[in-house]
């Protein structure tokens, strides 16, 4: 049972997951895109940040749909998430994989924010590249059938299938199992899918940066294969003092499965830097 659910004008769904003593709104927003954000409620969890945790939903996108969402929702993607940013006060956002792109290519957040933090994400487009050298030399026996079906018959069920088949891509083989039960109950959306890979992913690059006092965190699973996590390091914006950078030993692209103490260890120090930016102790 959700505390509070309401939608921005365009169609931004924001449910209220948790709250606690604190004055940050923390914005959770997923990757994929097409998984919702019930892909990143055991991040939110992890976490456990002080304030309000909230889950985000672009229009149309997971379970988002119908009214009040537009009737040609990806037309406004992913701008629409400073209507987010904008909803509330002290807001904290957090983008998973694309979800942390997407936070990247919005310059309007720049200035709207009190914190960041990206999961898993990247910079710019130049992780596909790594992941499909890397994905050639570690094929999925079941995964050729399940992408010839999507193809063949684009759906929310064969991009279930599809996602399913690429589990182990995504998760350490001691994780596969918790992994597939996160993955096997989400709400999938291949018309989401669709729009990114016509209008997103292959020319994705990070339109701001945190630069000046904005507290931000990046977090990256040592075995993720899936997003390159040394793009980071190329770009002296995301080396600057008020952005941190974690790395969860022994986890993949959703690194709190593996080790969700580290990573809300991650938010702590996150979480004492927004304090300290805010009480005017960080220069």
């Amino acid at each position: 049972m959700w505390d509070q659910e309401f939608w921005t004008q365009s169609g931004v769904r924001l449910r209220a997951l948790a709250r606690r003593p604190g004055r940050w709104n923390w914005l959770f927003v997923p990757g994929g895109p097409g998984l919702g954000s019930e892909s990143v409620r055991g991040l939110a969890e992890a976490a456990d940040v002080p304030g309000t945790v909230w889950l985000v939903d672009l229009p149309g996108e997971g379970s988002n749909r119908g009214m009040p969402v537009p009737e040609q929702p990806y037309a406004l993607w992913p701008g629409v998430l400073a209507e987010a940013a904008e909803a509330l006060d002290e807001v904290v956002m957090v983008g998973h994989s694309t979800g942390g792109m997407f936070l990247l290519s919005v310059p309007d957040l720049e200035g709207r924010l009190a914190g960041m933090a990206l999961i898993s994400s990247a910079p710019h487009a130049g992780w596909r590249t790594a992941f499909a050298e890397w994905a050639e030399s570690h094929p999925i026996p079941a995964l050729g059938e399940a992408a010839t079906a999507y193809e063949q018959d684009p759906s929310d069920e064969t991009l279930r299938a599809l996602t399913l088949a690429a589990t182990e891509w995504n998760f350490t083989p001691g994780a596969l199992a918790a992994g597939r039960a996160l993955l096997e109950d989400l709400p999938y959306c291949h018309a989401a899918v669709a729009w990114a890979d016509a209008h997103f992913d292959e020319t994705y690059q990070a339109r701001w940066k945190p630069v000046g006092m904005l507290p931000t965190l990046i977090i990256s699973g040592s075995e993720d294969h899936v997003v390159d996590q040394d793009l980071w390091q190329a770009d002296p914006a995301f080396g600057r003092p008020h952005v941190l950078r974690r790395t969860i030993d022994g986890a993949a692209h959703f690194p709190w499965v593996e080790n969700p103490r580290a990573v809300g260890a991650a938010f702590a120090d996150l979480t004492f830097l927004l304090q300290a930016v805010h009480d005017g102790r960080e220069e």
